[in-house]
């Protein structure tokens, strides 16, 4: 039986959260996903006077909208998180007990992100209570983890406002930007021959490396010459390699993995244009070199300015509460960049450390959940006033 849940309490609706098994299906074989609990979460958010909806991002994988306060007011606001965890291998506690000890919470997706989500719940709970001129929506999406279904349908629905806060794990630093990646896939071909004919083996697995050694070039030298000044630079890495057909035998074939993290003003065609020229580079040097680079998905980073109304409010909120305003930058993706790709202001801000997300041990500080709560109640209140 579900404990219930006290309306506003962001501690005991984190514990009911972590509780429940949301692990992405595509990310585990047995994962059940998110429909649970999403359940669960609207009906709580109901009892609590929120106006709510499901909606399928994908079949049996909903997005809970939940919405409090005025839409005929003054400016929306958006908190946005996600449900869904990634596996649970290799942890070294029980995954969804939500224990509690020293002052921290344990469980796969306490940290990434059902702290944040707890936290958002309440705090808009708790600004509606004290009254706003506006509209608070609570997004409770699926699919973060994989393809970030859960947003990409809320922003195709049409669901907007005038600026959103992505409560993944800061330890409650404020991030107005954050790295996007891009993964590519380079063919390379050789010829197949005996160990022994040296003359006519084209060895597709050596041409390989000499790419990889042209890409450390790359990450090492010209990378480094462009940069953000919350994020720093990009950065390139092979990921996976594979090929060969035996001991004596030419490889016929190599395939390479490729990620490139990429920084704002980065963009995907970009990634791929410099593996190409990567690839024109060796074919200069090594004619029978052959290879073909593949576009395989890419998401954009997100940025917004330092200046911008949505970060010096809720650096204002932090201060109002005794937080300690901090600005930085979020190595991690976050769906922070659809929002603003579809024109919505969005700043990553959340209790947890994103060091522990995916990790054998999770947890977050009891602590930041409550913070997290006060400061975000405090920017509603003045972003809908």
């Amino acid at each position: 039986m579900m404990e219930a849940v006290v309306p506003g309490d962001a501690r005991a609706l984190t514990r009911a959260l972590v509780r429940m098994d949301t692990r992405n299906p595509a990310l585990a074989a047995d994962g059940p996903g998110e429909r649970a609990c999403a359940h669960f979460l609207r009906d709580v958010l109901r009892a609590w006077g929120f106006r709510t909806e499901l909606r399928d991002a994908s079949p049996g994988r909903p997005n809970l909208v939940a919405r409090i306060g005025d839409a005929a007011g003054g400016r929306s606001l958006m908190f946005n998180g996600h449900l869904d965890v990634v596996g649970v291998e290799g942890m070294v506690h029980a995954p969804f007990s939500a224990e509690e000890r020293e002052g921290r919470m344990y469980g796969r997706g306490s940290a990434d992100m059902k702290g944040g989500i707890a936290s958002m719940c309440a705090a808009a709970w708790r600004a509606a209570r004290a009254g706003v001129n506006g509209e608070i929506i609570v997004a409770a999406v699926a699919d973060e983890e994989y393809e970030s279904l859960g947003t990409r349908a809320l922003v195709a629905a049409g669901i907007r406002a005038d600026a959103a806060i992505v409560t993944e794990p800061t330890g409650l630093a404020i991030m107005p930007a954050h790295r996007g990646f891009t993964w590519i896939e380079v063919e390379v071909v050789g010829r197949a021959a005996h160990g022994s004919r040296w003359e006519i083996g084209v060895d597709a697995i050596r041409h390989a490396g000499l790419l990889l050694a042209e890409l450390d070039r790359l990450d090492s030298e010209e990378l480094p010459l462009r940069t953000h000044p919350l994020l720093g630079r990009g950065s390139l890495h092979a990921s996976l390699i594979s090929g060969g057909i035996g001991m004596s035998t030419y490889p016929d074939r190599c395939v390479l993995k490729l990620e490139r993290r990429s920084i704002p003003g980065d963009v995907s065609l970009d990634a791929v244009n410099e593996v190409e020229r990567a690839c024109s580079t060796i074919r200069m040097r090594r004619p029978s070199f052959d290879a073909s680079v593949r576009l395989l998905l890419t998401q954009n980073p997100s940025d917004v300015a330092v200046d911008a109304p949505v970060v010096r409010e809720l650096a204002s909120a932090c201060e109002s509460t005794g937080t300690t305003s901090r600005i930085g930058g979020m190595s991690a993706w976050t769906d922070a960049a659809l929002l603003n790709a579809a024109g919505i202001p969005a700043v990553c801000f959340g209790p947890g450390d994103i060091s522990l997300a995916h990790a054998a041990e999770e947890y977050i500080p009891l602590s930041e959940i409550d913070q997290a709560t006060e400061v975000l109640t405090s920017f509603a209140q003045r972003w809908c006033s």
